[in-house]
C-alpha cells in the first residue's frame, strides 16, 4: 500500500470503527484524537500515542476493532503496533460543548504531526495560570516515570485479588484499616468510564492527575455536578490508577460523611486518649493523595471545615495531592470566602448531564458487564428498547442502570426473552425520580416564560437586548438547564446561543434567587404551569 496516503487511509480507518455497532463514536473522537499514524504498508500498521495511558486504553478497547476495519477496508489481516512517542504533543482536550476535534491535516509520512495548539480553560482561583493542553501534558510527561503495559491495567479477577493482597499487606504492616488506605472500588476505573462531551474535560484532567499528582496547575483539582454524573467514579479511578502503576503512594479516598464521622469520634475519645485527635490527624498527613467526595456536606460545619483546610493546606505546600468533588461549584458551597478561593487554586472542572449517545454508550457498557459477569454472551437486549432508555432517563447515571438492570430481570428471571418496546414503557413508567425527561421540551418551557413575562419567541430567542427580554431569555435557560437536565450546548442551540452564554445566564439566575423572593415566587408559577400543560 502506498504509505503516501497514510492519513487518508487512516481517517477512513477511523471512520469505519465509527461505524461498528458496539463502537461509541464518542469515545473514539476522544482516544483517536490522541494516537497519529507513523507507518503503513500491506498487513502492518504502526501508530503512535502520546502516553501510555493512552496506548493501553486504545489496546484494550479499540485495538480488534482497528483490525477488524483494515480487513473489511483492504482484505487482509494486519498487525498494528502502537507505541508511545513522549515527544509527540497530544491532542488538545476539548470543552464539553466543544465539537470533536477534526483530523488531522495530512503530514509527510513517517514523521509525526503536531495538532494545532489551542488554548486550555484557565484555572480560576489564587495562583491560577492559564496554560495550554500541550503545556500540561509536556510538563506531565517530564516528571512522570516510564510505565511498563503490562504492569498496567490487568483485567479480571486477578488484579483485584492482587490489589487486596498489596493493601491487606500494607494494612498489616502499618497497622491501618483497609479504608484508610484505599476503600477500595476496583469496579470504578478510567476502563469503564464512559467519555462524551459533557465530560470528557474533567475525564482529561482526572487522568492527568492520576499520571503526575501534585502538579501545581491541578493541585487541587476539584470536580463538581449533579448526583450520579460520575464525580466518585472519576475519583476512585485516580485512586485505583495509582495503587496499580505507583504502589509505594499512600492513597486515601473518604466522602465527607466518613471524615465527619472519624473527626467526631477522634473530639469526644480525646478526653480519654490524647492521641485520638493526633492519629486523626496522621491519617490523612500521611497521604500523597487525598480524595474527599461530596464536600458540599461541609457547609455549615465550621470546625470541620477549618480542620479541612489546615489538612489542605500543608498536603498541597508539601506537592502532595489534593482531589475534591461536589454537587455545585465552589462558588455555590456555603462556606468562608477564603476556603471558596483556595477550593479554586488548581484546576476546576463541571460534568455536565450526559447527552443521549453518552447514556446509550453507559447502557450498552452495562449490558456488556452483565453478560461477562453471567457468562451469557447470546444475551440481548433490543437496540429500540436501548435507545428508549436513553432517551427517557434522566441524567443521573445510577437511575440509568438500575432501569437497564429491571429490564435485564424481566427477560432473565421473569423468563420474558421477547420483551416489547410497549412492555419497556409500562415497566419504566415510574421509574426516574425526575420523570421521563421527554414528557418535557425546551418548546414547553419557552412557550410558559413567553406567556408569563409578555415576551415573543422570536425576541426570546433572537438578538434584541432590552431589559426585559434579557430577563426572561435567562429564566427560560435556567428552567430548561434544571427541568431538562440536558447539557449547556444543547439547551443553547434552542436559543441560538453558545455554550458560555447558557452558563452565565445559569449563574444570573442563581445568583438573582439568593436574594430575590420575588424571583422564586415568579419560578414555583412558571414551573407549575410547565407541568400542568
Amino acid at each position: 500500500m502506498d504509505s503516501s496516503n497514510l492519513y487518508d487511509t487512516w481517517q477512513r480507518v477511523t471512520a469505519q470503527v465509527k461505524g461498528y455497532e458496539n463502537v461509541n463514536p464518542v469515545q473514539v473522537d476522544a482516544f483517536f484524537g490522541r494516537l497519529q499514524p507513523q507507518a503503513i504498508s500491506d498487513g502492518f500498521l504502526i501508530v503512535t500515542a502520546d502516553t501510555e495511558f493512552i496506548k493501553m486504553q486504545v489496546e484494550k478497547r479499540f485495538m480488534t476493532a482497528i483490525q477488524q476495519a483494515l480487513r473489511d477496508l483492504f482484505g487482509i489481516d494486519y498487525l498494528v503496533e502502537i507505541e508511545v512517542d513522549p515527544t509527540a504533543a497530544p491532542a488538545p482536550a476539548p470543552a464539553p460543548a466543544a465539537a470533536p476535534t477534526p483530523a488531522p491535516a495530512p503530514t509527510p509520512t513517517g514523521a509525526t504531526a503536531s495538532p494545532a495548539p489551542s488554548p486550555a480553560p484557565t484555572m480560576t482561583g489564587e495562583g491560577a495560570v492559564a496554560r495550554t493542553a500541550e503545556t500540561q501534558e509536556s510538563e506531565l510527561r517530564q516528571t512522570r516515570e516510564p510505565e511498563a503495559s503490562s504492569q498496567t491495567f490487568t483485567e479480571g479477577r486477578a488484579r483485584e485479588e492482587r490489589v487486596a493482597t498489596r493493601e491487606s499487606e500494607r494494612t498489616t504492616r502499618e497497622g491501618r484499616r483497609p479504608s484508610d488506605d484505599t476503600g477500595l472500588a476496583s469496579s470504578l476505573t478510567f476502563e469503564n468510564f464512559v467519555i462524551g462531551d459533557s465530560n470528557r474535560l474533567a475525564y482529561s484532567m482526572a487522568v492527568a492527575v492520576a499520571e503526575a499528582p501534585g502538579k501545581p496547575n491541578l493541585n487541587p483539582l476539584f470536580i463538581y455536578g449533579k448526583s450520579g454524573l460520575g464525580k466518585t467514579h472519576l475519583l476512585r479511578a485516580i485512586q485505583n490508577y495509582i495503587i496499580e502503576t505507583n504502589p509505594t503512594m499512600h492513597v486515601v479516598y473518604i466522602d465527607s460523611s466518613e471524615f465527619l464521622s472519624d473527626y467526631t469520634s477522634a473530639v469526644a475519645a480525646h478526653d480519654k486518649n490524647k492521641d485520638s485527635y493526633q492519629n486523626f490527624q496522621k491519617r490523612y498527613l500521611d497521604a500523597d493523595v487525598l480524595l474527599i467526595d461530596d464536600v458540599q456536606y461541609f457547609q455549615g460545619k465550621s470546625a470541620t471545615v477549618d480542620i479541612v483546610f489546615q489538612l489542605f493546606n500543608k498536603l498541597t505546600a508539601q506537592g502532595h495531592q489534593v482531589v475534591l468533588s461536589a454537587d455545585r461549584a465552589p462558588k455555590m458551597i456555603d462556606i468562608d470566602e477564603r476556603y471558596k478561593s483556595r477550593f479554586n487554586s488548581g484546576g476546576t472542572f463541571d460534568i455536565q448531564p450526559p447527552e443521549v449517545e453518552t447514556k446509550l454508550g453507559i447502557i450498552k457498557g452495562f449490558i456488556e458487564e452483565y453478560k461477562r459477569a453471567e457468562d451469557s454472551y447470546d444475551f440481548y437486549v433490543p437496540e429500540d428498547i436501548q435507545m428508549y432508555i436513553a432517551e427517557i432517563s434522566s441524567s443521573n447515571v445510577r437511575e440509568l442502570k438500575s432501569a437497564v438492570t429491571k429490564v435485564i430481570s424481566q427477560i432473565t428471571y421473569f423468563n420474558n426473552p421477547d420483551i416489547t418496546l410497549p412492555d419497556v414503557k409500562l415497566l419504566l413508567e415510574n421509574h426516574f425520580s425526575s420523570g421521563m425527561t421527554r414528557r418535557l421540551s425546551v418548546g414547553a418551557i419557552q412557550k410558559e416564560v413567553e406567556q408569563f413575562y409578555k415576551v415573543s419567541h422570536a425576541d426570546l430567542v433572537g438578538s434584541k437586548r432590552s431589559r426585559n427580554i434579557m430577563y426572561a431569555r435567562q429564566v427560560a435557560i435556567y428552567l430548561c438547564r434544571q427541568m431538562l437536565d440536558i447539557p449547556y450546548n444543547d439547551i443553547g442551540k434552542k436559543f441560538n446561543r453558545d455554550h458560555s452564554t447558557v452558563m452565565y445566564s445559569v449563574e444570573k439566575i442563581e445568583d438573582r434567587l439568593r436574594e430575590s423572593r420575588e424571583l422564586q415566587e415568579e419560578l414555583e408559577i412558571i414551573i407549575k404551569n410547565i407541568r400542568e400543560n
